[in-house]
């Protein structure tokens, strides 16, 4: 619709004339403000209708509650989430609509929680199906190679030069990605809940690519982080 025809142009039943008795007389005032109401009543209900669609097929806007993704997304950064790459989950159905591409090593991504879909998670892909995952100490090995990690943020203190013994349910040994399923982790690595203790993430869990920094609010300190606005997430 036409932005600039909203309340501004007449509706046509309001310019028509009765004619009676030879003479011509204007439509009702009920009449006119009847279908200026409709008019806006209609613009309203196709912009929501439009941004259910957008929420749900394109962009969804999430916020970040903890620090398992530290220092690359921080508490209190509000993010737009790309639906459509991976391609969108139709409403009310299982069925998905075909997307751009895969998910890679390295996107963040957002996803229900294995444990408890109705918490929306965020982690990095780690491994994709078919690779090979292991973790030693604060090395992660991808197919037995070591994997570079600039993005990691790592606990002060120095780092262990070896590991003896490994608590993790998932990735002390090397552990292959089943099909259709991603091994991820936090860039916070000392502080993550991750697939290191509770599995694999399923394909069709992952609801989107965290691309935007749109808003970054520090509540401990009571400013915006204005230096984050508009950060492109790669």
């Amino acid at each position: 619709m036409d932005d600039r025809k909203v309340g501004m142009d007449v509706p046509s039943v309001d310019v028509d004339v009765a004619t009676r008795d030879g003479g011509a007389v204007a439509a009702p005032a009920r009449t006119r403000r009847k279908s200026l109401l409709r008019e806006y009543g209609e613009a309203i209900a196709i912009a929501v209708l439009l941004a259910l669609v957008i929420r749900t097929l394109v962009v969804q806007a999430f916020t970040i509650p903890s620090g398992s993704m530290m220092d690359t997304l921080l508490v209190g950064d509000y993010i737009l989430v790309n639906k459509f790459l991976y391609g969108p989950e139709l409403p009310f159905t299982e069925q998905r609509v075909p997307g751009l591409r895969d998910p890679h090593r390295g996107d963040i991504i957002v996803f229900k929680y294995p444990q408890d879909e109705k918490r929306d998670f965020i982690k990095r892909i780690i491994g994709t199906p078919g690779d090979t995952v292991q973790v030693r100490g604060p090395q992660v090995f991808v197919n037995g190679e070591p994997l570079r990690e600039p993005y990691v943020k790592r606990s002060d203190g120095p780092l262990p030069s070896g590991q003896t013994y490994c608590g993790y349910a998932y990735g002390c040994e090397p552990t292959v990605v089943p099909t259709n399923s991603y091994f991820v982790m936090g860039d916070n690595r000392d502080n993550s809940q991750d697939s290191r203790y509770w599995g694999f993430v399923k394909r069709e869990k992952i609801k989107g690519k965290a691309f935007l920094i749109y808003w970054s609010w520090d509540s401990d300190r009571h400013w915006l982080r204005w230096w984050r606005l508009a950060h492109y997430i790669p």
